[in-house]
């Protein structure tokens, strides 16, 4: 998306920024998307600064969205902001004391669950995104805003399983966010794959450091 701003008036602010090898890169999704990376490799680290940042992070990128059409990636940054709300006070009751957090594989139960949501709650939103007309691309933007619902909602439980679904999203989220002209957003989704395999590795290894009698066997079911 270059050349002038075409978007809301009231969010010129959200497209101000600098020209980079011909396409022009907006600081807000600039800045949104080093949060986000802070927010991810804070995680990793399960640090409690994660909420504060990604609430930041979620607050700059729902401006740019709004700016550049792409309602349902709005729409997840309001959503982020009340899972961050939820995840904030799950960690902060569980680390009380100074203690570390716990993290865990899912069950059985919670990840037939959450898949059942992933997919059941795919389709709802894209239904939903096409009967209004609120994406132009439906399917994949209703698969990234529910995968990241239920990622950071899996975050907020200190499951481990949430790193292999933000991989997913990221899938989606690469060449979804390049054909709208987000070229920071495409760039920092690559990213994620880093970290999210850096997160898969940390977090299984705490748990098995914590049990490590029960660790193995529960990573495999």
């Amino acid at each position: 998306m270059g050349g002038a701003h075409t978007g809301v008036w009231w969010l010129e602010w959200a497209y101000a920024g600098f020209t980079l090898f011909g396409e022009h890169v907006r600081w807000a999704d600039l800045l949104g998307n080093i949060a986000a990376l802070a927010t991810v490799a804070l995680a990793v680290r399960r640090s409690m600064w994660t909420w504060p940042v990604q609430l930041t992070g979620a607050v700059l990128l729902f401006a740019v969205s709004i700016d550049a059409h792409l309602t349902g990636n709005a729409l997840k940054q309001l959503m982020f902001i009340g899972l961050v709300a939820y995840g904030w006070t799950r960690w902060a009751r569980a680390t009380k004391g100074g203690a570390d957090l716990k993290v865990r594989p899912a069950t059985g139960h919670e990840r037939g669950l959450l898949l059942g949501l992933l997919l059941g709650g795919t389709v709802a939103v894209a239904l939903l995104f096409q009967a209004t007309g609120a994406s132009w691309a439906p399917w994949p933007d209703a698969f990234i805003f529910v995968g990241s619902a239920i990622a950071t909602f899996g975050q907020s439980r200190a499951l481990i399983d949430f790193w292999f679904v933000w991989i997913i999203v990221d899938l989606v989220g690469v060449p979804l966010a390049l054909m709208s002209g987000l070229w920071v957003s495409g760039l920092v989704y690559s990213v994620f794959f880093v970290l999210a395999a850096a997160g898969i590795r940390d977090w299984v290894r705490q748990y098995r450091l914590r049990e490590p009698g029960a660790a193995e066997a529960e990573v495999r079911t």
